[in-house]
């Protein structure tokens, strides 16, 4: 197939992310590709590192006439057999440029907030495919009235080459925050906000830490609350077993470091890119019941899910994984079910499936053992 994405946000965020992914997956499974996206950005950036051909254009809103002109002549010289786009702002544009080219569109939704009302009735209507990320998110949609035959799933896609184990890179990244190598560590990547439940994790993890003195925790990322956690594992008296990174772009290095990774949000999530990440990379995940995070694990067998803001439940599941055995029984079952379900391939192969056989897919997740 032929697929024209174009997503001309220039944000980084696990949507952009996933724009990049999809777009790889599709080109490194024998599909043609081609891209409209920012000079800015995640991803313009993640694309042309791919080799994905790029072409640069925005939508400043939707009567943006330059976007407009850039989808149309991608459509005149490339001829795709669809178009595919992951931002609110782009959806009636592709719509539109669709409908004048008798060209199908794929519409991907990443947000569980509401749209306008015009939106929430013509977009899932009028794109040929409405794709949720999640059944969580499917679920929501069907909660505003969407039919349930308008709203497809397609999961994230990880690439299991850049994600994976890597004993030295390891080793070398412990070294680097003067973690020995036998250590335990518990990983944190994300947004450092209250929504992302980061304060019960800091008071759960430094309560295990008194009980286990191997225990150390590695903090990726950054925002509001970064200075608070400081602040906190200052008044712990455990600073010196709490590293802080702050933001990165490269998540893979540390995903290698962590001996289980703590994803303690509170507030709901649409899917869980950090948690497939991780699991990629051979890493158990503890994983707050809430949202589509259930959708991105197995409980019991590639980590845990724990109830959202219980600090004693995260404190005890935190020393339940500092036991190496199960610790790296679940590991090994993370990496397998990440390749066999998220993998680069796999996505490829079930996104492939719902463009040439909507009701086929449809059939396939309505169906399924819940």
């Amino acid at each position: 197939m032929k697929l024209l994405f174009v997503g001309t946000n220039p944000e980084n965020t696990g949507a952009a992310t996933h724009f990049v992914t999809l777009a790889k997956a599709m080109a490194e499974a024998g599909h043609q590709v081609e891209g409209i996206v920012s000079r800015k950005g995640l991803i313009g950036e993640g694309l042309a590192a791919a080799g994905v051909p790029t072409f640069y254009s925005s939508f400043r809103n939707v009567y943006d006439l330059r976007g407009y002109s850039a989808v149309m002549h991608r459509i005149a010289k490339f001829s795709p057999d669809w178009l595919v786009g992951n931002f609110g702002k782009e959806y009636w544009p592709l719509i539109a440029s669709g409908r004048l080219t008798n060209t199908p569109v794929a519409l991907f939704r990443h947000r569980n907030p509401r749209m306008s009302k015009l939106s929430e009735f013509g977009v899932p209507r009028l794109a040929n495919r409405f794709i949720a990320v999640s059944e969580f998110a499917r679920n929501a949609y069907l909660r505003w009235g969407v039919p349930a035959d308008r709203v497809w799933i397609s999961y994230n896609p990880v690439d299991v080459n850049e994600f994976q184990p890597d004993l030295q890179r390891r080793s070398q990244v412990r070294r680097e925050f003067g973690i020995d190598d036998d250590a335990i560590v518990m990983g944190f990547v994300g947004r450092m906000h209250g929504g992302k439940g980061v304060a019960q994790l800091m008071q759960a993890a430094s309560e295990a830490m008194r009980i286990n003195p191997r225990l150390h925790a590695l903090w990726v990322g950054n925002g509001p609350e970064e200075s608070a956690l400081h602040r906190m594992a200052d008044e712990s008296g455990l600073s010196t077993r709490h590293h802080f990174t702050g933001w990165t772009a490269d998540t893979a290095r540390y995903h290698r470091a962590f001996s289980f990774l703590a994803f303690p949000s509170v507030e709901l999530e649409t899917f869980g890119r950090v948690s497939i990440e991780a699991q990629a990379c051979g890493v158990p995940v503890l994983g707050s019941h809430i949202g589509g995070v259930p959708e991105t694990m197995i409980d019991g067998v590639t980590g845990f899910l724990v109830e959202p803001g219980n600090i004693t439940a995260w404190r005890d599941r935190i020393l339940a994984l500092c036991d190496e055995s199960l610790c790296a029984g679940m590991g090994a079952a993370a990496r397998i079910h990440v390749v066999e379900h998220f993998s680069n391939a796999a996505v490829a192969r079930d996104f492939e499936l719902l463009l040439r056989h909507g009701e086929e897919a449809l059939h396939h997740y309505e169906h399924a053992p819940t």
